[in-house]
């Protein structure tokens, strides 16, 4: 096995493709770079990044996170998360859920908080009233384009 080590890749044109094994990466633009999926199709690097998650629970609380500056408790299972980094509009894809240790929760997006800067949530029991109980948990993760 050989082993190279070296700073920079320059490619002979704009469109530079470089294959790691049999899949190529290729670098169609400026800050863009896509890589072979399944069978041939083409995934965007940058878009199909998480840019930001969260682990909370109760009262806000962060377990653990990526491009999370804060967090607040509104109460009764309402929750936002404000970003280090914001996206370049509010119209990124937020995922949402919940879990508990003896009933069945919903997390859903919460649209009056969210913003460019803000992934936002409310925890819901199955009747569908909100709820704040210490046994729950919630997940967010957003995907889009940062500013």
């Amino acid at each position: 096995m050989s082993t190279v080590i070296l700073d920079t890749i320059t490619g002979k044109s704009t469109a530079t493709t470089i294959t790691i094994g049999s899949t190529p990466v290729v670098s169609a633009s400026a800050n863009s770079m896509t890589i072979r999926g399944e069978g041939s199709n083409q995934t965007s690097i940058q878009q199909g990044l998480a840019k930001s998650w969260v682990f909370g629970g109760t009262d806000a609380t962060v377990f653990d996170s990526l491009n999370v500056g804060s967090s607040t408790d509104h109460g009764t299972g309402d929750y936002s998360y404000t970003l280090s980094n914001s996206f370049s509009n509010a119209y990124f894809s937020q995922t949402a859920s919940a879990s508990s240790t003896d009933q069945h929760r919903t997390c859903t997006q919460n649209p009056g908080r969210h913003t460019a800067s803000i992934m936002a949530c409310e925890t819901s029991d199955d009747a569908g009233d909100a709820v704040s109980l210490d046994n729950t948990n919630h997940c967010l993760t957003a995907h889009g384009d940062l500013s």
